[in-house]
């Protein structure tokens, strides 16, 4: 059986497992792996693993070497080069679309242009300039706001590198429930990312707060303290608390496990009881 990693493709962002091939490899190294049509430059991602052979699983080449390095370096110089001029064109011909990215593929076969646009652009023309330009296959790709912060990279409000830059592999979907469940600000400058969609690490939690929240009453929920009667007005699902304003305004943070719902004309029941808010004791 194979030593597997997982290997990030610099041109797609992709994360795919490779085989090894009895090459010592670390998380961090940089790698030259099997492509779809040539060779691409990869970073690993994961320790190797030992799994069972699979048909399509792609294999590492070598290392990166000095001259793979020089290559690269080269490639990333020639991609500015085209980037600048494909800025010129389409302002030339006035296309309704973003220029984000351009990148050589490793083995120098094709330029692969990255854009964002609101609506279908005809980019034919473009293509032919640039690719009688520069003799290489050019390629267009229309990308959206996440997949343009995925690419250019940057910090989020947490003060460390984009998760979509670093390790998510797909995107998942966020909505603003996702916030509110985890009592965040609906403020869109507070929940949103630097590309203005809401936040990817809303998505991390939210099923633990959904488990959580479960175990609480709600808000408005009237119930009999220590203190005296009240009602429920703000919930703390991590702490598993409530505030409770009494009925001489003031207010106390209870934890749920020592509240009773109140309920005239029944006989009294604890809540985490009643509700099962809160595991029961044994026996």
């Amino acid at each position: 059986m194979p030593e597997v990693i997982q290997v990030r493709l610099r041109e797609s962002g992709k994360i795919i497992c490779y085989d090894t091939q009895e090459l010592y490899l670390n998380q961090g190294d940089e790698v030259v792996v099997e492509g779809e049509s040539g060779e691409e430059w990869g970073e690993v991602v994961s320790k190797p693993e030992i799994k069972e052979r699979e048909e399509s699983l792609r294999k590492v080449k070598r290392v990166v070497t000095a001259e793979d390095r020089k290559r690269w370096e080269e490639n990333e110089r020639k991609a500015r080069e085209v980037f600048k001029s494909c800025l010129q064109k389409i302002e030339d011909k006035e296309l309704p679309m973003k220029l984000v990215d351009a990148e050589y593929s490793f083995d120098c076969s094709r330029i692969t242009l990255y854009f964002i646009a609101e609506e279908r652009v005809d980019f034919r023309e473009l293509v032919k300039d640039l690719a009688h330009l520069f003799k290489v296959r050019v390629e267009m790709r229309q990308i959206g706001v996440r997949d343009e912060a995925k690419r250019l990279g940057g910090f989020g409000r947490c003060g460390r590198p984009l998760c979509c830059a670093t390790f998510l592999r797909e995107f998942e979907p966020v909505t603003i429930r996702m916030a509110k469940e985890q009592r965040l600000s609906l403020d869109p400058s507070k929940v949103s990312g630097i590309c203005g969609r809401l936040l990817c690490c809303l998505n991390y939690e939210c099923q633990t707060y959904r488990e959580m929240g479960r175990r609480l009453p709600k808000e408005g929920t009237k119930v009999i303290t220590e203190q005296g009667e009240g009602e429920i007005v703000d919930l703390n699902i991590l702490k598993q608390t409530v505030t409770v304003e009494l009925e001489e305004g003031q207010k106390v943070e209870i934890p749920v496990g020592k509240l009773t719902l109140h309920r005239p004309g029944l006989r009294r029941r604890e809540f985490r009881d009643r509700h099962r808010y809160t595991k029961s004791k044994p026996g």
